[in-house]
């Protein structure tokens, strides 16, 4: 079928395919919500480039990500080429009206997940992203109470704060900033943000990397390196329930609820309040007082945090090694102050989660004891998509009662698939 929206006819393919099978909305009703919020949803996309991570059998299958523009797409569809941090080059589709919007969202992209750059300059961003993350067992309201915290933050530092429901478990926080620093320098400034937040609220927040280390609410400054993406305002996620990361006002942050955005209800509220983030473009400010933070930090002993584990070894990073691994002075071979063991690995998190639950029943004493925080579930990145590692901390277990590390039951190796993607065919 073709739908007619911005001066184009779209073609829509499948629209009676489901894409959300628990609340049966098809592909066309994800169609038809991103035609009642485009305005909104090219707030948050407009002139940048996008990965395309496609659900092309549904929300509850593995999606796959597509840095990539496919070859046959139409003359009117815009494109950028970027260069990543491995030295690689993609040409990404950029979406500049409704149209383009729509031919993305029919290759099966839920959400739209775009760069913070403007495909005029892609050496400088123009958003620098908060992302509140929290870990087992955090309730709703600790990221409630964390976000305002974010935003005294940011207006302590002359900057404007933009929130909006995550679509899951937290909020996002954006912040339209002048182009005029380099990722490393963005991404300095939102480290310099986590570490205030947790200095001010130590017992709701952490700047930790580590899982081992964190507690309550994570700010995960490392959301603002280079080639990473975040779903935009007004996107829907892939939860059950089709539900929407909403741009709020932060009079809303404290007594939101997210489960009442959804790809239903959505709509309604655009077209009876319009855009929360209406504005956002005219409110760029400036990073200096948050890098003069930063170097007060460093000047405190605080220097950078770790990278993610895709990106080189940058200067002046700790240690890239769990601090459970980390080998101390004098020791000739690593000892580990925390008694973490892999229990799974997988390609599906289901299956990962399937393996751990078999784990307890092979060990139903030590299950017993293990706190929420114990269960470390870990999203790894492959070459184009994620798998699933989980690992359990035995540290409420008596040492004399803990289990012995036995092989990941599944005991998945991404490795081997990308060496025989590498094989030449036979034919």
């Amino acid at each position: 079928m073709e739908i007619e929206v911005a001066g184009r006819a779209v073609v829509i393919t499948n629209p009676d395919k489901v894409f959300f099978p628990k609340a049966g909305y098809t592909k066309l009703d994800l169609v038809k919500y991103y035609v009642a919020v485009a305005e909104g949803a090219l707030r948050g996309v407009a002139n940048r480039p996008i990965v395309l991570k496609r659900y092309v059998n549904g929300a509850d299958a593995e999606p796959f990500f597509q840095k990539r523009a496919p070859e046959n797409h139409p003359d009117w569809i815009q494109t950028v080429e970027l260069k990543f941090p491995s030295g690689r080059t993609a040409h990404e589709v950029v979406a500049t009206d409704a149209a383009q919007l729509l031919w993305t969202i029919n290759l099966g992209c839920i959400d739209l997940n775009p760069h913070p750059v403007r495909a005029r300059d892609l050496d400088h961003p123009d958003e620098l992203r908060v992302d509140l993350d929290p870990g087992p067992g955090v309730g709703w309201d600790d990221v409630r109470r964390v976000a305002m915290v974010v935003r005294d933050v940011l207006e302590d530092h002359d900057l404007v704060g933009w929130p909006k429901t995550s679509g899951s478990r937290g909020i996002h926080v954006n912040v339209r900033i002048q182009q005029r620093w380099s990722f490393d320098q963005v991404r300095r400034a939102a480290l310099a943000i986590a570490r205030e937040v947790e200095r001010r609220v130590p017992d709701l927040a952490t700047s930790k990397w580590w899982k081992e280390e964190r507690h309550g609410v994570f700010l995960d400054y490392n959301q603002n390196a280079k080639d990473r993406t975040v779903a935009s305002a007004w996107s829907v996620r892939p939860t059950p329930d089709a539900r929407v990361s909403m741009p709020l006002t932060w009079d809303e942050v404290p007594t939101c609820d997210p489960a009442e955005f959804t790809l239903v209800t959505a709509p309604k509220r655009f077209a009876e309040r319009g855009d929360a983030s209406d504005g956002i473009d005219q409110s760029a400010g400036s990073l200096e007082k948050l890098l003069a933070l930063s170097a007060e930090h460093e000047a405190q002993g605080l220097g950078d945090a770790p990278w993610p584990p895709n990106y080189a070894k940058q200067a002046g990073e700790p240690p890239r090694v769990a601090p459970s691994k980390a080998k101390k002075p004098g020791e000739s071979k690593r000892k580990s102050t925390q008694p973490l063991i892999t229990v799974a690995k997988a390609k599906h998190k289901e299956d990962a989660l399937a393996g751990l639950e078999r784990w307890k029943q092979r060990h139903p004493d030590a299950a017993k004891k293990l706190e929420v925080d114990d269960v470390l579930v870990d999203s790894m990145r492959g070459r184009s998509t994620t798998w699933t590692r989980v690992r359990v901390n035995l540290r409420n277990v008596p040492e004399q009662e803990r289990p012995a590390e036995e092989a990941p039951d599944p005991d998945y190796d991404p490795r081997v698939e990308w060496s025989r993607e590498r094989k030449p065919s036979s034919s």
